[in-house]
């Protein structure tokens, strides 16, 4: 697998950060740790030098056991300088905890410490995880580091909102959580631009069809594997537009987004997108019905003892697009089934509109699926097994895994698909 830097800043969520150590090593990857001498007050170097098997180190004037060497690599005969030798040998840098001062310093190009010196050095994607009180983070000379070395190329995984380190506080800056962390790694480590020149539709979300002014008809998508998707096509180079339905998730860094809320404004948004997409992930959950005669005003309780709605279907918007696709585009759709035969209705689904790829999911289980962190799929591929040969349907099972790794799995498969055409 791969070599992952870690750099640790002070803050109580350095916490976080051995459980991402956790994580990366039970993934397959070789990791080493760097730490400011303050988030030593929070973490000391035992627990961290246990889980890697390798010497923490806070000083670049402390000796390294290792001489920079991560576990598995063989320790080179001379001394080399820590700072230099860690990022050579490192394929991604990831600070997390990055407090406020830590941005402060990486946007100002300070180095002053070893973490700092480390990234000022790095030849190797470097993705920093915020976490910090939200008055902080929400200060406009964090935010404005924050653009600053966005714009350096850096990969910013936004941080959680949620209860906050101090006793009664509640917002935005707690650390994303350890599989974030790991996915964001993950996708920097891929080959750089390897989607690079083209231009991925991704849909996300769930539309609302309205009853009258206040009530819908909708459904359960949270819209997370659709931002999964877009964010990861982006990490790969993509040019990304993301049409969202109803969606209360933050825009990943680098991704268009147009927002819709019912499937005609979906339908109409991906007729105006399409022609120019090489590749359609829709992985929106599009209602199948619709009230028929939707009121401008709010219904009163008051004025009937019953409702009866009468409904029409909504137009299949995957079934159109793939109808007019023009060569050299690849349509991947995706099949969210409640038990029974999902397979088999995937491998139907498959056929009848002509994709290239469905994505299977069971929402039966509460682990996985809408509004969860996690999925397990199986993705169908038409025209291929595993030998290649023509008319077959080809499988790859998706254990479950956080939705960041299964958008991975899943443009895997159009890279796959598009270099056998």
């Amino acid at each position: 697998m791969s070599r992952i830097l870690l750099g640790v800043s002070g803050g109580i969520a350095a916490y976080k950060a051995l459980e991402f150590v956790r994580a990366a090593t039970a993934a397959g990857h070789e990791v080493r740790v760097v730490q400011t001498p303050s988030s030593r007050q929070f973490v000391g170097e035992a627990s961290f030098a246990a889980l890697t098997g390798a010497p923490v180190l806070t000083s670049e004037f402390e000796r390294d056991p290792a001489r920079g060497a991560f576990p598995g690599q063989p320790t080179p005969a001379h001394e080399p300088l820590s700072h230099l030798r860690l990022v050579d040998n490192a394929d991604a840098y990831l600070i997390a905890p990055a407090s406020a001062n830590t941005i402060a310093k990486l946007a100002g190009g300070l180095a002053d410490n070893l973490l700092t010196s480390c990234a000022l050095a790095a030849g190797c994607p470097l993705v920093i995880a915020p976490a910090m009180n939200s008055r902080m983070y929400e200060h406009p000379a964090t935010r404005a580091n924050l653009d600053t070395l966005r714009e350096r190329g850096v990969s910013i995984v936004e941080p959680g909102v949620g209860r906050l380190a101090s006793k009664g506080e509640h917002g935005v800056g707690r650390l994303a959580e350890p599989a974030e962390l790991l996915a964001a790694c993950e996708a920097a480590l891929h080959v750089a631009g390897s989607l690079s020149g083209l231009r991925v539709l991704v849909t996300a979300g769930g539309t609302r069809e309205p009853i009258d002014s206040v009530r819908f008809v909708g459904n359960s998508s949270s819209g997370r594997m659709g931002f999964a998707l877009a964010g990861a096509a982006h990490a790969r180079g993509a040019r990304v537009t993301l049409l969202a339905a109803n969606v209360a998730l933050a825009v990943p860094a680098g991704v268009t987004c147009r927002k819709v809320v019912t499937a005609a404004e979906l339908e109409r948004a991906c007729e105006e997108e399409f022609p120019g997409a090489d590749v359609l992930l829709m992985a929106a959950a599009v209602g199948d019905f619709r009230p028929s005669t939707p009121s401008a005003e709010k219904l009163k309780k008051a004025d009937r003892t019953r409702l009866e709605l009468e409904l029409e279907p909504t137009p299949d918007v995957l079934a159109g697009l793939a109808a007019r696709r023009r060569d050299g585009q690849t349509l991947i759709g995706f099949a969210a089934e409640h038990g029974g035969p999902a397979l088999d209705y995937g491998r139907r689904k498959l056929a009848e509109k002509h994709l290239d790829a469905i994505v299977v999911n069971d929402i039966a289980r509460a682990d996985i699926g809408f509004d969860s962190e996690h999925n397990e799929v199986t993705i169908l591929t038409a025209g291929r097994d595993g030998s290649g040969s023509a008319g077959q349907i080809g499988e790859r099972h998706v254990a479950r895994a956080p939705k960041a790794s299964v958008a991975e799995a899943i443009l895997d498969t159009v890279e796959e698909l598009r270099a056998g055409r």
